[in-house]
């Protein structure tokens, strides 16, 4: 069997090696967020069924059953194995993580007669069925409110604040930099939370024009306006100029605004280039500007001791976007938002103070109460996902799936550069590899403008006729004044040698009539 094939009951070799395409590990079966060689697939899905059944679906209408076994945050801790560690764990203790999970939450299957805390509600037979616990405080989310805490500060560890931070999940990647904007606003204008607008100067932000587009949408959201979103030019591998952005800086402060934040890209959308984190942070530094990484696509490269680098200088960023279940294929969605400051600023900026949930003069340590950190009140227990994924995976095995993606895309690239009518856009930085297909009715023209004009139409009309056969999906799309090129974006740990051939081979029977 070719190393690049899957087969579950295989265990990893210890010369493997996933940066070498060929001498990628055996791919373990992945179901949701558990792709672990120690976990078998039907007997684990089974067993959490049977537990779901046994301790949340038939105790509920059980009025006995307490509405929560209460702990301390410091008790609760002592109970739970919170660590996060280089090593995945058996079937076993991942079963017990969920029996704990439930165990030690609020009950609020069971008790419709008892539970009369807020708005909390059953989650009855005929709903969707479900284990979620909503969050704002630690009483009615004890469990998921200690996780999500032992995940961030793990992933400030990935991104090197060694002395820690803050940050919250929240409802994807657009809403993470969203927070970004807004916090680096307060940060700079507190006084805009109570005065408003009105009370504010012309304030701008700085962006390459590689950036996702939700920057432009948090800038309209909070009254920023898209217009005072300078987009600073990247260069031919989609990565921002530095020396552009000062100019822009100097510029912005020339024409009477304010500039108070640089985005910077880690792992673009369709590119997926890595903006000079380093020398941006210099120039944040001098000018002290807010400096946000939106890493919701390449944040995962910090798992990889081999790619790390490509995030060099994402230490001394204000804030992170990192969204876990791009790469590293966390169950949607789980997207998350760290702060490098360590004064409350999320809180101070969010909060409302409601004191029908915050009280200050609770039994317990209040601190833990996070819901007023976040623009929403109730929120999905989405660091949880994470978190049993990471326990059943480990470190190592993070890492490994993204080195075996990257060294995929290389593999994929290589091939295109060697068949006759495939054309590389550019050598893949990041698991992105864009490319043309040039059917053999056009490989004769000269690239010109008819070459083109004619090739721009080639990818529409393969990407429809794969659809409707049901082959396969690859997205398509320009960029630029670049023609409609495909964009593979490589994920997947199962995905094989044999299955990058497969792309390039369908695409060439589909297209080789055009």
């Amino acid at each position: 069997m070719d190393e690049l094939d899957g087969n579950p009951s295989e265990s990893q070799s210890p010369a493997a090696d996933p940066e070498d395409p060929q001498k990628c590990p055996p791919v373990v079966t992945d179901i949701g967020a558990l792709n672990c060689s120690s976990l078998n697939v039907e007997s684990f899905i089974e067993q959490s069924i049977a537990i779901i059944m046994e301790d949340v679906v038939k105790k509920a209408t059980d009025v006995t059953e307490k509405v929560c076994e209460w702990r301390s945050p410091e008790q609760l801790k002592e109970l739970l194995d919170l660590e996060l560690t280089d090593g995945g764990e058996s079937e076993s203790k991942i079963l017990q993580h969920c029996r704990d999970a439930i165990r030690y939450s609020i009950k609020t299957s069971n008790h419709t007669t008892y539970l009369l805390n807020q708005t909390v509600k059953s989650c009855y037979h005929d709903n969707i069925v479900c284990v979620v616990s909503i969050r704002y405080t630690y009483e009615v989310a004890p469990v998921f409110t200690l996780i999500e805490d032992a995940v961030l500060r793990k992933m400030m560890e990935m991104i090197g604040w060694e002395e820690g931070g803050d940050g919250i999940f929240n409802a994807g990647g657009s809403m993470s930099n969203m927070y970004a904007v807004n916090l680096a606003r307060y940060h700079h204008y507190p006084h805009i939370k109570e005065l408003g607008l009105s009370a504010a100067p012309r304030l701008v932000i700085f962006t390459s024009r590689e950036c996702h587009y939700s920057i432009s949408k948090a800038a309209a959201l909070l009254g920023v306006g898209t217009k005072n979103v300078y987009v600073v030019p990247s260069d031919n591998r989609g990565k921002m100029i530095s020396s552009a952005l000062e100019e822009q800086i100097k510029t912005a402060k020339s024409e009477g605004a304010v500039p108070f934040m640089v985005n910077a890209t880690a792992g673009t959308t369709v590119l997926g280039a890595f903006d000079p984190i380093e020398e941006i942070a210099d120039i944040c530094e001098k000018y002290n500007l807010w400096l946000h990484v939106d890493a919701c696509w390449g944040g995962a490269a910090l798992m990889s001791q081999k790619h790390k680098h490509l995030l060099k200088g994402i230490h001394r960023a204000n804030s992170v976007a990192w969204n876990p279940h791009k790469m590293l294929m966390a169950c949607l969605q789980c997207s998350a938002f760290l702060v490098r400051d360590k004064t409350h600023l999320l809180q101070r900026c969010h909060s409302a103070q409601a004191s029908y949930l915050f009280q200050q003069d609770k039994f317990y340590d209040v601190s833990y109460d996070t819901g007023d950190k976040s623009v929403q009140c109730s929120r999905k227990p989405d660091a949880f996902k994470f978190w049993l994924m990471w326990k059943a995976l480990g470190t190592r095995e993070l890492e490994q799936r993204v080195d075996r993606a990257l060294a995929m895309a290389r593999y994929l690239a290589q091939e295109v550069e060697k068949r006759e009518g495939f054309r590389l856009l550019m050598d893949p930085e990041y698991a992105n590899v864009c490319f043309w297909y040039i059917p053999p009715s056009l490989r004769n023209l000269s690239d010109g403008p008819e070459f083109w004009k004619k090739l721009h139409t080639v990818a529409p009309v393969i990407k429809e006729r794969m659809m409707k056969k049901g082959s396969m999906m690859v997205g398509y799309q320009p960029h630029g004044d670049k023609a409609n090129f495909f964009r593979m974006i490589i994920i997947s740990p199962q995905v094989s040698k044999q299955d990058m051939d497969f792309v390039l081979d369908e695409i060439h029977n589909l297209g080789k009539d055009l």
